[in-house]
């Protein structure tokens, strides 16, 4: 019997929290962004009205007004976007306890053992779509199919607040004449490289030669074959599964109060370089980088940045904190306590699958990587005698972990 999968997705997220909680952006093009001073700040997430000027997510903000003049930045509320994303998979689990998250705003479902409760797909898609609009505000598009790769393209099909379903027989039709582009895990570098080998859409791609993929693309090849020929037989994770690591973290109080660039420094690449170090040890690398400092006073700030390229190299992280620590703090100022935590993980194999969002490293981050691997290995062998510069121990601090 074929399985029953539905790809949730809500639209707009992170606007359409912001428009819930402040109707009156529903009648202006809006856009949730980051630092609006800062020429690198970016577009996190657009409403419909600003979609019409053809706002795009992750252009800076500057390049967004250029579009559109009128365009009203909201800053994000992350607490706010974790507390309505738990609310909209809790109705999911009333329907199964297979609901896979993918990120905060997407969830594939498996309903296969609820449609004699609940009725076929369709009927709990639209349920589904009904429910979360009555209860949260918020609009999903949902995708439904018999695999979590076609349950995707369903939900991306047709936005927003709507219902797809690729079926049995049905799904060559509609999914096949779909660039490869569209196919989840398939970013521009593929894409280009696909195009490249006469590959423009997922029809061409299923009729590829599987061993041909392999030869180019290594592993992801015959991912890539299995995914346009809706052989994706990957299960949705029960609830109940221990989810993967999202961040790893260190920070320490220190035993005196650090003040001053070097000292600052200091502390924040000994952190860094024992995060780091652990990534490396889980085969993990992280795509955005918090830091959280405590004052004498116990007066806490705290902020994150996007890194350019899931990393776990010390060398990237160190020049992404501390480039987050002087555009906040005052170098005169003591610090009592700081922090330094990785999210947004990726296996370290998977950085090249996930080129939908992230492009494969240079040769030269590479370099880099092999070297403090074998820092890492060396200092297994002997101890901190060998390091990258940066000890924690020094500090003798209060050190907390695994946050």
């Amino acid at each position: 019997m074929d399985r029953t999968i539905l790809h949730c997705d809500c639209n707009g997220f992170y606007a359409s929290v912001e428009c819930v909680m402040d109707p009156a952006l529903r009648d202006v093009p809006m856009a949730v962004g980051g630092d609006e001073e800062s020429r690198h700040g970016i577009i996190l997430a657009k409403n419909e009205k600003a979609k019409k000027f053809n706002i795009k997510t992750a252009e800076t903000i500057w390049q967004a007004r250029k579009k559109c003049p009128d365009l009203v930045i909201v800053p994000p509320h992350h607490d706010l976007y974790h507390e309505f994303s738990r609310r909209v998979m809790d109705i999911y689990k009333r329907y199964t306890d297979r609901v896979e998250s993918f990120g905060l705003d997407e969830a594939w479902l498996d309903v296969t053992e609820s449609k004699a409760l609940f009725g076929d797909g369709k009927r709990i898609a639209d349920d589904l779509r009904r429910i979360v609009r009555e209860e949260t505000g918020l609009t999903i598009s949902v995708g439904v199919s018999f695999c979590k790769v076609f349950a995707k393209l369903g939900s991306d099909y047709k936005k927003p607040d709507a219902t797809t379903v690729f079926s049995r027989e049905n799904w060559k039709e509609f999914i096949y004449p779909l660039p490869a582009s569209d196919l989840l895990f398939v970013g521009r570098k593929t894409a280009a490289e696909l195009s490249a080998l006469g590959v423009k859409t997922i029809g061409q791609l299923a009729a590829f030669d599987e061993n041909a993929l392999v030869s180019h693309f290594g592993k992801a090849g015959s991912m890539l074959y299995r995914y346009a020929n809706g052989l994706d037989d990957e299960e949705v994770k029960l609830i109940y599964e221990k989810d993967d690591v999202k961040s790893i973290g260190n920070g320490i109080t220190f035993s005196r109060d650090i003040v001053g660039e070097d000292e600052i420094r200091g502390g924040v690449y000994a952190l860094c370089d024992s995060v780091a170090s652990r990534m490396r040890a889980k085969g993990l690398k992280g795509t955005t980088v918090q830091i959280m400092i405590k004052d004498p006073k116990f007066k806490t700030i705290s902020r994150q940045t996007k890194l350019a390229s899931p990393t776990y190299t010390s060398r990237d992280i160190r020049e992404t904190a501390m480039a987050l620590v002087k555009k906040v703090w005052n170098m005169s100022s003591p610090i009592r306590m700081m922090s330094v935590t990785c999210t947004g993980m990726i296996g370290e194999n998977d950085v090249y699958e996930q080129i939908s969002l992230f492009e494969e490293n240079s040769e030269r981050e590479k370099k880099v990587e092999r070297f403090e691997k074998t820092v890492d290995s060396l200092k297994n062998r002997f101890g901190d005698v060998v390091s990258l510069g940066g000890s924690i121990k020094k500090y003798k601090g209060k050190i907390k972990k695994d946050f």
